[in-house]
């Protein structure tokens, strides 16, 4: 070893164990300083009241007045102009037209929460749901928007909210990865940097199931024996180890020696976790699995309540895509297209909160559902086509289940026609920093340091809304 390689490794090394042992100090890491596993399990800032996260990202936009915000004057004052105008709103003269929900709404539960019978079986679950109805955002864009309900900012190359979890906590989970999205049909516009860990070790980014038998890649094992199998990780985790040696420590390097070792754990695991065969007729049938319409969204969440059993930190569940709905983005043609995502989503979701809280997983477990933003509620499109509506991030619909929250609570409201957040306002920030108080992470002080200061999900934003808590 030359005198310059050798000043080279040491001064990653010094530098390595002075930064891990200040960061262990300042967020109260039960880790040891330097330890190799990057999902060793971490104490939180203060005592949780959820430990998982599974986010049921509805991507494209649900329309917040066919759903979970009834407006009666909105549909009284069907068809004539909007009555007001804004430069906040679009000037485009397509959407100056307002429209009733064509959806009718009931009471449902003891806190009498109104829902749209699009919702039946989640309607009979609102008094374990904190419903928001005053979420703003500030992107009209898919992509954007997208970016900044996962990440906090519009843009891209910022950790996800779930590696920031998994960062801030780790992972329960040994043998799967302690962030999981599972696919059920379409990756939403800004791809898999969604899901990305940013600048966060690499570690902490999202691991993609796809839908089918073989849900992650290249994990079958390739050997007749688990003995040659694991001879030959240990042989490249010896090659890698001399690259570190050499370059000194890697984020890249390092998530490729920890995902080595964890696709091995996986090649027992994932089949399991696939395996219903242990699950009652009852849960399947609760589910929706083996109906055309709800088998695909059902398995996904049954999959989720299966991880959450495992300890995995942080799940994501995508909206399912049928065949001829794009999303939930529907500019026309919503009666049919929210019918169809409706109906494939309604009986699983419910089936995974009454399964949650019949284990008694549901106070530690916590759920989150909702799109980038809302939809407008003036019309667009032409009569013979099916009317839809445009993308509305002023106010529109969240809610949240089980892990802490307040449930059969209402928070916030839009004006009489749906159109801006009026009480309360929520915005992503918000949100972000009330997942994570719940997580029993304070969302200041959960920071890394990129670009010469302490970065965060919130920014320099977020306040936790109280409202919601238990």
């Amino acid at each position: 070893m030359t005198r310059r390689d050798m000043l080279f490794s040491a001064a990653n090394g010094f530098g390595g164990i002075a930064l891990s042992a200040l960061m262990a100090q300042d967020r109260g890491l039960a880790a040891t300083a330097g330890s190799p596993d990057p999902m060793l399990v971490r104490k939180p800032h203060y005592e949780p009241k959820a430990k998982n996260v599974i986010f049921l990202f509805m991507d494209g936009g649900v329309s917040q007045v066919d759903t979970f915000d009834p407006k009666p004057k909105l549909t009284a004052m069907d068809g004539t102009p909007l009555p007001f105008d804004d430069e906040k709103v679009n000037a485009r003269n397509d959407v100056k037209v307002l429209w009733g929900s064509p959806f009718e709404f009931k009471k449902y539960g003891q806190c009498g929460a109104e829902v749209s019978t699009l919702f039946p079986h989640i309607g009979g679950c609102v008094d374990d749901m904190a419903i928001v109805r005053s979420m703003v955002t500030d992107n009209t864009e898919h992509t954007a928007g997208n970016y900044q309900m996962h990440s906090g900012f519009p843009i891209q190359g910022r950790p996800s909210m779930g590696a920031w979890v998994t960062y801030g906590l780790g992972s329960e989970c040994k043998q799967l990865p302690g962030f999981v999205v599972i696919d059920t049909g379409m990756i939403p516009p800004g791809g898999l940097d969604l899901f990305a860990s940013g600048f966060l070790p690499a570690s902490y980014q999202g691991m993609l199931f796809r839908k089918g038998q073989h849900p992650v890649a290249d994990i079958a094992p390739r050997e007749p024996e688990p003995r040659i199998q694991r001879s030959k990780i240990d042989f490249i985790r010896t090659l890698d180890r001399g690259v570190q040696q050499r370059y000194g420590a890697v984020s890249e390097i390092d998530a490729a020696i920890f995902n080595y070792e964890l696709a091995f754990r996986m090649q027992s695991e994932v089949p399991d976790l696939l395996d219903f065969s242990r699950e009652s007729k009852a849960t399947l049938k609760l589910y929706g699995i083996g109906e055309p319409e709800t088998d695909e969204f059902g398995r996904a969440c049954l999959i989720a309540r299966r991880m959450v059993e495992r300890g995995v930190r942080f799940i994501e569940l995508l909206s399912p895509r049928r065949q001829g709905v794009d999303r939930w983005d529907q500019h026309g043609a919503l009666v049919k297209g929210h019918g169809d995502n409706c109906k494939a989503t309604d009986q699983p979701m419910a089936a995974l909160i009454k399964d949650l809280k019949s284990r008694g997983m549901l106070d530690s477990t916590l759920l989150v559902w909702g799109g980038e933003f809302g939809r407008t509620p003036t019309r667009q499109g032409t009569p013979d086509r099916g009317y839809g509506r445009d993308h509305h991030p002023f106010g529109f619909t969240m809610w949240l289940a089980g892990g802490g929250t307040k449930g059969g609570t209402i928070h916030g409201a839009t004006d009489e026609f749906g159109y801006f957040a009026v009480e309360k306002k929520v915005h992503v920030h918000d949100l972000h920093a009330t997942i994570l108080h719940l997580l029993g992470l304070d969302h200041k002080r959960l920071t890394y340091p990129f670009g010469g200061r302490q970065m965060r999900l919130t920014d320099v934003h977020g306040n936790v809304v109280k409202e919601l808590l238990a």
